[in-house]
């Protein structure tokens, strides 16, 4: 999947910065053996995308394999746990998402804590998430989707990466502020969701911009709005969810 030229450059720059250590790198021989980075959600969404852009880049720069891990479940906690337990030696990197810091307020018990227990290197991608629907949908804006959400109460699934994901809290605001009843279906991840979609097993899906921008441009997925409240670069022609 092909990202624009200047989100790429995004993720990128915020890879060069991963390596803080390659001022010390001669010194130490950082790394001298494989290196894992743990996705904790599953394969095809962003979070996977983006890691598997930075491993490459990694690998390629510092001579060593930046082996990509998915570890979904959890909400991205199963994942998180496991480089939490992990040695803290270097060798075991977290692909950290907008989820890790939902999921601390939504879980009462976790056996990590993010901010003590994990030290953060970079920040390598930011973006709006897309209101995306199935094309069986009879609705090219987000008026006329509220107004057949309204018609068909009950009757329209949405999509999220699972249960305290971005795309699933995007979804119940929306849900609260249109005033709309949709039901909620949870996955392991953006890329299984993303799937579904396609299939037309669900209905709506907020979702990437880096999982969801080839089928929009193939017509295989309609984009209603972006989250943000300025447009796209990347999508120039979709409007905000406001507009």
């Amino acid at each position: 999947m092909k990202l624009p030229r200047r989100q790429f450059l995004h993720v990128a720059a915020g890879a060069a910065a991963l390596p803080t250590v390659s001022r010390i790198a001669k010194a130490q021989a950082y790394p001298t053996r494989p290196v894992r980075l743990i996705v904790p959600l599953a394969p095809a969404g962003a979070a996977d995308i983006t890691a598997r852009l930075i491993g490459q880049w990694l690998s390629e720069r510092l001579g060593q394999q930046f082996v990509i891990d998915n570890r979904p479940g959890g909400g991205g906690n199963i994942g998180t746990e496991a480089v939490v337990r992990a040695p803290a030696d270097g060798y075991t990197l977290l692909l950290v998402g907008s989820f890790n810091a939902t999921n601390a307020a939504l879980y009462d018990k976790l056996n990590f804590n993010l901010i003590r227990d994990i030290a953060p290197i970079a920040g390598v991608f930011r973006g709006p998430l897309v209101m995306l629907v199935h094309p069986s949908v009879p609705a090219k804006t987000v008026p006329e989707f509220i107004t057949y959400a309204k018609a068909n109460p009950g009757k329209i699934d949405f999509a999220s990466a699972g249960i305290g994901s971005v795309s699933h809290l995007s979804g119940e605001l929306f849900k609260a502020m249109a005033g709309v009843n949709l039901v909620h279906v949870p996955y392991r991840g953006g890329g299984p969701a993303v799937n579904d979609l396609l299939g037309g097993q669900v209905q709506v899906y907020f979702a990437s911009t880096p999982a969801s921008i080839e089928y929009i441009r193939a017509g295989k997925l309609c984009a209603l709005a972006v989250t943000t409240a300025a447009r796209s670069e990347a999508l120039p022609d979709i409007p905000t969810v406001g507009e």
